[in-house]
């Protein structure tokens, strides 16, 4: 078959190339949906057909199907590649597809039609495209024809419905191009260019005479020219003479005598008999008939250039029948190796890529295009149906040429193993004894990119599984078994042409069509790729087809299962009907079953024996027919050992295996027993009836397989019996589960009516489910009809279904009745929602307790999202009202995010009225918060006037306007503000400068003009600049101490004691005292003052603090340096480590330190004191410096804690002047300010030292590893009070010449001009000596008791001093040499006070002292004011109290009370 391509090079002759253009393309190709793909688990795979059965109500209703093994399942490719050679099919792709076929046929005749007529076709082009003649012939006869479309004035119609634009004209060319090309066609289809030859009739049978005769027959002399060849006109002459011979007997003689006087003429019309007109007499080529150009219908206007055929010839050629078409085998034999090169070549040529970057919906989308396309001519090669057999299968066989490794010969039995599925027990197929090429042996499959196999179904309308064991996919599309009719009507519909020729088209794999066609008209297909390692199972009946996407080898076959016998069956008689033979005998295959009953399955048995039921008595019925026929000769005829093709059917083709008609007429001849009347025209008495088996022996072969299926049979019926119960009669559920325990327990197969019997029961515990958790109110899953389940809830209208599909359920269910009052109640909820919403001013309750109710109800109802919105809408307008309520709540934000919200809500006449209000609000709002923030933020900020008048205006809106009110706010506190500086300006108290700094920085915060504020910044500005003269004058280069710090007496002395104790939190019951322990209590105490007087008080006790605390700082640390032999574990100076070397001592603390540690005095003659770091805090200006800075505070009028300080500095400098003149005098010093002016330097005095060492130093070198470099004021012999006078000098932050003087007399001269004057009154007046004795003691008792703060009472005083002498008896070794060295120190070193403060240490002074005694005696010191010591047993603290928390004697106690 070479069928028509319209091509350049093609058939068509001086064809136009521009001819060649493509049509527009079609719609594009949309993938069907996918069908369902199966991943078994290693358990599910150990068995395919059981597997294959279990997904079978899924899988069937798609009718194809994909598995994926699992992943460790790889069987080795066992085909012989070498041996391997085939011959491959020709595919054209245009010729595939049914519809294009059709056109293609159509052209072809068009074309054969023209060429007999010795003309070439040329298609014209229309608007830029070539124009589609079978479908404007289609669609002119679809309209009536040519003459009624003229008529009618349809052209501009058939040119939109073709697909052209309106107004264009289209439809005059459409119209010259159908008259043209394809109405001599349609008239020569009807017939009506066939004419007979006209002679001259009967001028009385006017009916009979055709119109024009009198004008076509006309006689005209033949010329040389005319007759060239004289065996033309004989055969002229006698076709002639056969038309008179066939002529009317009723023609009169005259008439018959004319044809006689024609044969003039050599050359006639056989349609108006004429021989005139020569040149345009046409001769043919087939018949040499001749006929004028103008009397054929229509007439041809010019002389055709090519052969010519008459009307007569030109029907004969063209009612040939035309062949079926088929594919052609290609002339070369391939290997695999070169098939697979040519296919990639192709492939990468194609797509202009490598192969394996092609996307396979590319593909696809390519190959429907251009099956449907009939310019393109794309040809494929496809190495289909090759035999295993010959060249061994994929699958790897027992005793094959492959040798399978130990690893792989699991897969030699494999139930996947194609070889071995078709043969397997559950296959049907077991029972056919011959070897079935394509179904029962596999077929080897060898693809290429757009090779395609077309739509068909398996034969026996089997199962097929196909295996692609490499290579790139193949597309599958398939239609479930239910739509095949439905397949097959559409097709025979859109290509009835193509089933004319070929009734049995569909069998003959030849034709596609597009799943989109078939899909528009109602048709299920599914799609899927078949990956390499992946399995297609196609199910009974289903039609499938597909394609390749390149190189591929795949490998098929067919098995059947017992489901399958019923269709197995009617597969028979429906080849019957299409009179095609059959690939193997059904009932043949019965009866080989049948003889092996007691060794099937139950459920084989059964459907054997419904099978064999049905055969037997079809058998019974032909063989009474054909008796009563008169068919009485009878034969047994072994039919199971002839050939299938040696007992098939004359007439259906049916291979016959129980009865056969034969005749002895026709040897080898015979028939079924349904077309006896098509085997001879013999009479049947003739006939003779060949059997198998006679019905007596059929019966009991039954009986047999019956017994063997009775046991299922009934348990069959029952569950048929309760799956058909109807109303009253259905059975609970639990009939059903005993039916499934009873399967189950007797080990019945799994088919279709167990799953059947399954499927209801899983419904109706769906359903009970179901129904019970709608009564219970609980949101479950839903279940539908179809038995899918998802996470949403059922409508009202399912809900309906569901009630409905309870009651039709072959199950009764005592849910029914209740579900069906639940509806009710819904439907009752649905009609008061319907009222609620139509009232516009419902509140949140109604509509909340509509929406409480509706959670009883498990069903989604359409009332609930508009019942919420109005809810929402609802409690926004309650939202607004409250808010709109309660003003000071109502902010810029929540009114937009109420607008927002709002915004959101589904629109709403009350909800808009809000939203208009809230806006409207929201503006004026907006508008005086930005104006207030614009005052607020001006620069000069606006007088209080202004702002005033703006905040009277702001005053009735309702709403929180923090601007607004942060303008009330600044004009309150402008107002305050002035007061307070009025009040200031007035004078009556002096402020504090941190009073006045704050009202400065309150007044800078005020946005509002203040005209005080000015001024006060003005004396903030001068203060600040007198803290930092004050600073510069008394504070040294780079010191640590603040203003305040020098200033002020010492309130942080490093005092030392014997127990260490940390300082915790006091009980909260007791009452605080004023602590001055730190520069933070002393400036806090400072500030919380009243005026100078009572700050000038609180500095006083600082001071004494001061001194008290330093009087016990000096004797620790001169008692600690006392020479000892453990002088290694002292620790001085600041890096606390033992003395060593040069050491300096300060003249104030009377510590030690190494001269390498701190800065030694740059000249050891200076007549200044030796202070250490921490006794020196200040430059110590000269009392002159100092005054003017007080006397400039006082001018400003403002009162600072550096102020109040300085002011007792200097009364304290002054005072301390007082006291050292009094002194002076009473201890009989010369004056000091006399003595600094006319006594000699002391640096004289110091020159005439013979040596710097002291004497203490000498004597003691020995023993002692460190020396002083400088001479300090000896504490021996010194008075308590002129030693207090010098440390309280020291002290003062002020330079005064005194100080100098006191020192310098103190360092040299005390104990000459002290000694000389004791010694000289003691000569002369001994009651002087003893006044100055009284007064020396007096002095220091007072010094005693203000160290102390309290007088020791006597008992404690007799009781201390018992333990002291205690304490000296116990360590008398220790306190001998301590006597020793301090009788033999320095002049400067006297450590007696030392010794005193450890015996007053060492006397507690707690009432009743228990005098505790061991190694170890715990202490505890008070917090109070006393700081004294006391056992901690004697005052009844333990260790860890006294670490945790603060002691305070009871003297402190009554003290500070006091």
């Amino acid at each position: 078959i070479h069928p028509i391509k319209i091509l350049p090079s093609g058939l068509f002759k001086e064809q136009d190339p521009a001819a060649t253009m493509t049509q527009p393309r079609p719609d594009e190709f949309k993938p069907p949906q996918e069908c369902p793909v199966f991943e078994p688990s290693w358990e599910e795979f150990a068995d395919p057909f059981a597997y294959i059965n279990k997904i079978r109500p899924i899988a069937e209703k798609t009718g194809i199907c994909k598995v994926r093994p699992p992943p460790d399942w790889q069987p080795p490719f066992a085909c012989d590649v070498d041996r391997l050679h085939f011959t491959p099919r020709i595919q054209r792709l245009n010729e595939l597809e049914a519809q294009t076929r059709v056109k293609l046929n159509f052209l072809d005749q068009i074309a054969k039609f023209w060429e007999l007529q010795g003309c070439s076709l040329k298609i014209p082009h229309v608007e830029r495209k070539i124009l589609d003649l079978y479908q404007l012939n289609k669609n002119v006869a679809d309209e009536g024809g040519f003459d009624i479309v003229c008529r009618d004035r349809r052209w501009t119609a058939i040119a939109l419905k073709m697909g052209f634009a309106p107004g264009k004209a289209v439809g005059s060319h459409l119209r010259s191009h159908y008259e043209r090309l394809l109405y001599p066609y349609n008239l020569f289809q009807s017939g009506a260019n066939l004419l007979e030859p006209t002679l001259p009739v009967d001028t009385s049978d006017k009916e009979c005479k055709p119109p024009d005769l009198t004008e076509r027959q006309h006689f005209v002399e033949p010329t040389k020219s005319c007759c060239n060849s004289a065996h033309r006109a004989k055969r002229m002459r006698a076709e002639v003479d056969a038309l008179v011979a066939q002529s009317h007997t009723h023609l009169s003689e005259e008439l018959l005598l004319k044809p006689v006087i024609q044969i003039v003429d050599l050359y006639m019309c056989l349609v108006c008999g004429s021989g005139s007109d020569e040149d345009r007499l046409l001769l043919c080529d087939g018949c040499d008939a001749s006929y004028h150009t103008f009397c054929l219908i229509p007439p041809l206007h010019d002389i055709p250039k090519g052969d010519w055929r008459c009307p007569k010839c030109l029907a004969q050629e063209c009612s040939k029948p035309q062949e079926a078409f088929g594919f052609e085998q290609a002339y070369r034999d391939y290997s695999l190796r070169a098939f697979g090169e040519m296919a990639d070549s192709f492939k990468s040529d194609y797509f202009n890529m490598p192969v394996h970057m092609v996307p396979t919906e590319l593909v696809e989308k390519e190959f429907w295009r251009l099956v449907s396309t009939i310019e393109e001519d794309v040809t494929v090669e496809y190495g289909a149906d090759i035999a295993s057999k010959e060249f061994g299968s994929g699958f790897p066989i027992k005793n094959g040429r492959f040798k399978v490794s130990e690893k792989d010969e699991k897969y030699l039995k494999c139930g996947w193993n194609l070889n071995n599925m078709a043969m397997m027990d559950p296959s049907v197929l077991t029972h056919v004894t011959a070897d079935i090429c394509g179904m029962t042996l596999p077929w080897l499959y060898v693809g290429m990119c757009f090779s395609s196999f077309c739509w068909h179904i398996e034969d026996h309308w089997s199962y097929s599984i196909n295996y692609l064991h490499w290579g790139e996919p193949k597309t599958w599309y398939g239609a479930p078994g239910f739509a095949a009719e439905q397949l097959e009507a559409v097709m025979k519909k859109l290509a009835p042409e193509l089933f004319q020729i070929q009734p049995d088209l569909l069998h003959q794999l030849v034709t596609i069509m597009n799943p989109n066609t078939l899909m528009s008209y109602g048709v299920p297909i599914y799609r899927t790729n078949q990956c390499a390692g992946e399995f297609v199972i196609t199910f009974p009946r289903a039609y499938h087809s597909g394609f390749n996407q390149g190189f591929n080898f795949a490998e098929a076959v067919n098995f059947c299962t017992v489901d399958w016998m019923a269709l197995g069956r009617q597969c028979v008689d429906h080849y019957r009907l299409l009179h095609r033979y059959c690939v193997f005998s059904h009932d043949e295959m019965i009866c080989q079953m049948a003889s092996k009953a007691n060794s099937l399955d139950v459920v084989l048995a059964s459907a054997v024996q419904k099978d064999m039921k049905d055969m037997v008595r079809e058998e019974q019925d032909l063989r009474d027919k054909v008796r009563k026929m008169g068919v009485l000769r009878c034969e047994q005829a072994e039919y199971d050992l002839l050939q299938d093709d040696e007992r098939q059917c004359a007439k259906c083709r049916t291979t016959c295996f129980l009865s056969a008609i034969t005749c002895p007429c026709s040897p080898g001849q015979l028939v079924c027993l349904h077309h006896i009347q098509d085997l001879c025209s013999c009479p049947l008495t003739n006939y003779t009836l060949n059997y198998r088996f006679t019905l007596d022996d059929l019966y009991p072969m039954m009986n047999v397989v019956k017994q063997r299926a009775e046991t299922y049979d009934e348990w069959a019926s029952r569950v048929t019996e309760t799956l058909e119960a109807k109303l009253d009669k259905k059975k609970s559920l639990s009939v059903f589960r005993s039916l499934i325990n009873e399967s189950e327990s007797k080990m019945f197969p799994d088919n279709d009516l167990l799953r059947q019997l399954r499927l209801v029961t899983q419904d109706a515990e769906k359903c009970f489910s179901v129904a019970q958790q709608l009564l219970n109110g609980k949101r479950q899953t839903r279940y539908r009809c179809g038995g899918g389940k998802t996470q949403s809830q059922l409508t009202v209208q399912e809900l309906r279904s569901f009630v409905r599909q309870l009651y039709n359920i072959p199950c009764s269910l005592p849910q029914a009745p209740k579900l069906k009052d639940l509806l009710n109640c819904i439907e009752d909820f649905q009609q008061h929602s319907e009222k609620v919403l139509m009232d516009e001013a419902t509140s949140t309750a109604v509509i909340q307790s509509l929406l409480d109710v509706s959670f009883d109800f498990d069903v989604e109802l359409p009332e609930l999202p508009i019942l919420r919105e109005r809810l929402e809408q609802a409690r926004w307008l309650e939202g607004v009202q409250q808010t709109s309520a309660q003003p000071a709540t109502l902010t810029l934000e929540t009114m937009r995010r109420l607008i927002d919200q709002g915004v959101g809500l589904t629109p709403h006449p009350s909800v808009e009225k809000g939203m208009a209000h809230l806006q409207e609000l929201l503006t004026v709002s907006e508008h005086w918060e930005e104006k207030t923030s614009i005052l607020l933020k001006a620069r000069p900020p606006p007088s209080i006037e202004v702002l005033s008048e703006a905040a009277e205006k702001v005053v009735g809106i309702p709403a929180y306007l923090p601007n607004c009110l942060m303008l009330k706010d600044s004009i309150s506190r402008a107002r305050e503000w002035l007061q307070e500086a009025e009040a200031f300006q007035d004078g009556e108290s002096i402020p504090l400068f941190d009073k006045l700094s704050d009202m400065v920085l309150r007044g800078q915060a005020i946005p509002v003009q203040l005209d005080p504020l000015k001024h006060l910044e003005f004396l903030v500005t001068e203060l600040q600049a007198w803290k930092e003269s004050a600073a510069k004058t008394f504070l040294m280069k780079n010191s640590h101490f603040t203003l305040l710090e020098v200033l002020c007496p010492r309130f942080e002395v490093r005092a030392g004691s014997p127990k260490r104790k940390s300082k915790k939190a006091k009980d909260c019951s007791k009452k605080k005292m004023v602590k001055l322990d730190c520069l933070s209590d002393v400036e806090k105490a400072l500030l919380e003052t009243k005026d100078t007087t009572s700050a000038l008080a609180t500095l006083g006790e600082v001071r004494l603090r001061e001194m008290w605390a330093l009087s016990s700082l000096r004797a620790a640390n001169e008692s600690k340096l006392l020479p000892t032999a453990d002088c290694m574990d002292l620790k001085v100076c600041v890096c606390q480590n033992p003395p060593m070397g040069a050491m300096l001592q300060c003249e104030l603390c009377r510590d030690a330190f190494h001269s390498v540690c701190v800065r030694a005095p740059s000249d050891s003659r200076s007549t200044q004191a030796w202070l250490c770091p921490d006794c020196r805090r200040s430059e110590k200006p000269s009392l002159d410096k100092v005054l003017p800075l007080l006397a400039s505070l006082q001018r400003i009028q403002v009162r600072l804690p550096e102020g109040d300080a300085l002011h007792y500095l200097v009364e304290r400098t002054v005072s301390w002047q007082q006291r050292a003149r009094q002194v002076s005098a009473s201890c009989g010093l010369p004056d000091l300010e006399e003595s600094f002016r006319t006594s000699p330097s002391p640096v004289g005095k110091v020159s005439h030292t013979p040596s710097l060492k002291c004497k203490w130093n000498r004597t003691s070198h020995d023993q002692m590893v460190f020396y002083t470099e400088q001479r300090c004021i000896p504490l021996q012999g010194l008075s308590v009070e002129l030693e207090e006078l010098m440390v309280e000098g020291l002290l003062l932050q002020v330079s005064l010449p005194e100080i100098t003087q006191l020192y310098h007399v103190l360092l040299n001269g005390l104990g000459t001009h002290h000694t000389h004057g004791r010694t000289s009154q003691q000569e002369d007046d001994p009651s002087d000596c003893d006044k100055r004795k009284q007064l020396v003691n007096g002095a220091e008792k007072k010094a005693k008791r203000r160290l102390e703060r309290e007088a020791l009472e006597t008992e404690r005083r007799d009781k201390a001093k018992k333990l002291q002498n205690k304490r000296q008896k116990m360590n008398k070794e220790k306190n001998l040499e301590r006597r020793a060295a301090s009788t033999s120190s320095s002049p400067r070193s006297d450590f007696s006070h030392s010794d005193d403060s450890e015996e007053e240490m060492a006397m507690c002074p707690a009432e009743g002292c228990q005098q505790p005694e061991g190694d170890e005696v715990d202490w505890v010191q008070c917090d109070g004011s006393c700081n004294q010591w006391f056992h901690q047993v004697c005052v009844g603290v333990t260790a860890e109290l006294a670490e945790k928390e603060d002691y305070v004697c009871v003297g402190c106690t009554i003290s500070d009370g006091r």
